[in-house]
């Protein structure tokens, strides 16, 4: 298995036995007809705008209820990464020797680098420095991240947040190990992700109905496309305008819930504690409402290998795979 830019290697064999509540399975003609689901119970911290204009100009969530979150006016360069970590450690770790910090530079990052910074030589007090990727501000609403990361360790999905600075993050370094397309394949792994998905898709708010950001995510790509990332590699603008216009047509009437959803379920974002026997989510960049069906087919999509691949994908034993992980995932969200 292999290890993660953030977590300790893993036993050779993991467990099979599945933390939380007990679950029958249900047989592999499928679930049982699931129960009306009950209307979930409103999380007094989480009373945020709602409709997607109002969300994309002003943040998801409020930050009614949650601690105001340690602004530092420090900005760390992207190639030199050390020494703006460390004028951070000092603000934030001040009873640590500067001269004795150990530092790892991660490097499985797509947009963002990551640093960190510690004194046990197990990580264990690693703080994470997270330096944003040059023009992602381009399509990651970086106040939103912050709102998201908040609401989300309120719920118990995210470490803690220890500040931001100019152009970043500080948070706790999360043990465990990143998963890879041959791991989320086994069924004591995939029970785990399908817990905690069904965790954060139920996180509610102030019974408003929010509008799945899809749509308004797929203009923002396109916008961009038009004005930065024109190449003759991609279909044409129009057509992928045709194209958004057609799913939108036939998808939209279908009727998934709208839920809270990670929707960037990368192998590399999913985090296996094995001792603790629990998956973590990580990276929060593209959290919103959107169509619970999206979480659950974009995680999906890992199934058939390395998503970076432009090559085909080798589908490698997922004949039963998602159905019985969707079985889990129905028995858990239904009760």
């Amino acid at each position: 298995m292999p290890k993660y830019w953030r977590g300790a290697e893993p036993a050779s064999t993991p467990s099979t036995e599945f933390p939380g509540p007990s679950l029958s399975l249900p047989p592999a003609a499928g679930c049982p007809t699931p129960r009306p689901r009950p209307r979930r119970r409103l999380c007094p911290h989480c009373t945020w705008a709602m409709e997607e204009k109002v969300s994309a100009a002003a943040g998801l969530h409020g930050r009614r209820g949650y601690p105001a979150v340690r602004s530092l006016g420090i900005a760390v360069d992207e190639n030199n990464v050390r020494p703006g970590a460390l004028q951070l450690i000092r603000e934030l770790r001040p009873q640590w020797e500067t001269e004795r910090v150990k530092t790892k530079l991660f490097t499985d990052g797509i947009t963002n680098k990551l640093m960190a910074c510690y004194m046990d030589e197990g990580m264990a007090d690693a703080v994470l420095v997270r330096v944003y990727g040059r023009k992602t501000e381009l399509f990651v609403d970086r106040e939103n991240e912050l709102k998201n990361f908040q609401v989300l360790r309120a719920h118990g999905c995210a470490p803690n947040l220890y500040c931001t600075f100019q152009n970043g993050l500080c948070y706790e370094f999360m043990q465990g190990t990143a998963l890879g397309p041959e791991h989320v394949q086994q069924p004591q792994i995939f029970r785990l992700i399908a817990w905690e998905m069904a965790k954060m898709h139920a996180i509610h708010t102030n019974g408003s109905l929010p509008k799945p950001s899809l749509w308004h995510k797929l203009h923002k790509y396109l916008t961009i496309v038009k004005t930065e990332l024109i190449t003759k590699e991609v279909p044409s603008l129009e057509m992928l305008e045709q194209e958004v216009a057609w799913l939108k047509e036939y998808l939209s009437p279908l009727g998934s819930p709208i839920v809270l959803c990670h929707n960037d379920l990368l192998c590399k974002n999913i985090i296996y504690n094995e001792i603790k026997e629990h998956v973590r989510f990580i990276d929060y960049e593209y959290v919103s409402y959107n169509y619970q069906a999206f979480d659950i087919g974009n995680h999906f999509n890992e199934f058939a290998g390395e998503s970076s691949s432009l090559s085909r994908p080798s589908f490698p034993g997922v004949k039963s795979g998602p159905a019985v992980w969707w079985n889990v995932s129905l028995c858990l969200l239904t009760g």
